[in-house]
């Protein structure tokens, strides 16, 4: 199983407990971007930048990941697609996204997105706590602890 990253808004901070978790399990993590992120020398750890353009990095993913991997990843549509293709998809908030939640949250993307082509402030979410960075990183560790003991 292999961890791939939406990386392109990934907070600083979710990144680096990602290098952390990537070194201590053995597991190899795939940074997707398209910009030039710094990342850790590590054999464990491997950046790749695509082109610029909206889904780019998306589709990249999906094309190369294999069901079992887990796509970290605050885009909806994409984490949809990722269960869809079998895969483990997770929040940089901590939610485990799946087939019983993933259509609930891409219908609620879908209708903030219809509510902002109208002209309707709905902001954005909250930045991220150190709260939210816990949450990630015990979903995580609870994560790829499940997978090392079925």
């Amino acid at each position: 199983m292999q961890i791939w990253v939406d990386a392109d808004a990934l907070p600083g901070p979710i990144r680096d407990i990602l290098f952390r978790a990537a070194v201590r399990t053995s597991r190899r993590l795939v940074l997707v971007a398209n910009k030039r992120l710094r990342i850790p020398s590590s054999r464990f750890i491997r950046f790749e930048r695509v082109a610029p353009g909206a889904d780019v990095a998306d589709n990249f993913i999906v094309q190369s990941m294999e069901a079992g991997d887990l796509v970290v990843t605050a885009d909806i549509p994409l984490a949809s697609e990722v269960v869809r293709r079998g895969g483990l998809a997770l929040d940089p908030r901590g939610e485990l996204y799946s087939e019983d939640n993933i259509g609930e949250r891409l219908a609620m993307r879908n209708l903030m997105q219809e509510l902002r082509s109208e002209g309707l402030q709905t902001g954005g979410p909250p930045p991220l706590s150190p709260r939210a960075r816990q949450d990630f990183a015990n979903a995580l560790d609870r994560l790829l602890a499940s997978l090392e003991n079925p």
